[in-house]
């Protein structure tokens, strides 16, 4: 975990309750949650499940009624608080936890003012939410290792995960973005590599395809070659990739 200090603040009303510990496993990863807030309408039965989850792992839910039918109040609460939090300048990034694109302007207004923005939500998240942020990560990945990890502590064979097919244009995005980091003798430093796809494409994460890491996901595609360097201040090793034809 970083010490980089993150505001996280959830739709209650847009994710489930299931994944809060997944959730917060992830975001710790990144940095250090010094706040997090969840908001909806705690009149609402809809979010009983969340209130059981709430006291342990340390959520302060913030009530926000349904003044109007038709509007989401629940966002403008979310969207007010991002902005008071970011005038405290007390963090230094945000994870906005939501698959509604409401948030999108948010995200936008965050980055412009020099935070980083992790995005967390489910598959049927809006793009133009996605690409707002500084990275995406879908849900159901983080379900998905858990389901994993259980199965394997039990000693029971883990379920096989339903993963996002290599697609063509997946393959031509890690390959164009090799080809823009590449030297004079074509290779480009792997790190880098997954820094600039990141920027490309915000949800692109190894684990949408079944891959925990970057480099397998690299194995697995044709005329790409791996080439592991010693590294001069430590023990790992420094991998490079270049495209072969």
């Amino acid at each position: 975990m970083t010490d980089l200090h993150l505001a996280v603040l959830i739709d209650g009303d847009n994710v489930p309750s299931a994944y809060v510990k997944e959730l917060l496993e992830e975001i710790a990863k990144y940095g250090n949650p010094t706040v997090k807030r969840i908001y909806g309408d705690w009149t609402n039965p809809s979010l009983v499940k969340w209130k059981k989850v709430l006291l342990e792992n340390a959520i302060t839910p913030i009530q926000q009624y349904g003044y109007t039918t038709g509007k989401n109040a629940t966002d403008s609460a979310m969207i007010i608080d991002a902005m008071d939090i970011l005038y405290s300048e007390k963090v230094k990034g945000f994870c906005l936890v939501s698959s509604d694109s409401d948030f999108t302007k948010l995200a936008t207004r965050l980055r412009e003012a020099g935070m980083i923005v992790y995005g967390i939500g489910e598959k049927k998240t809006p793009n133009p939410f996605i690409v707002a942020c500084d990275k995406f990560i879908y849900l159901e990945i983080l379900k998905k290792e858990a389901e994993q990890d259980d199965s394997t502590s039990l000693k029971t064979k883990p379920p096989k995960p339903k993963v996002d097919k290599i697609t063509p244009a997946v393959v031509n995005l890690i390959k164009s973005t090799i080809s823009d980091l590449e030297d004079d003798e074509g290779w480009a430093f792997l790190g880098e590599v997954g820094t600039l796809i990141q920027k490309k494409q915000p949800n692109f994460d190894p684990r949408n395809y079944g891959y925990q890491k970057l480099t397998p996901l690299i194995k697995s595609i044709d005329n790409i070659e791996i080439e592991p360097r010693k590294n001069p201040n430590n023990k790992q090793k420094l991998i490079y990739v270049k495209i072969v034809q």
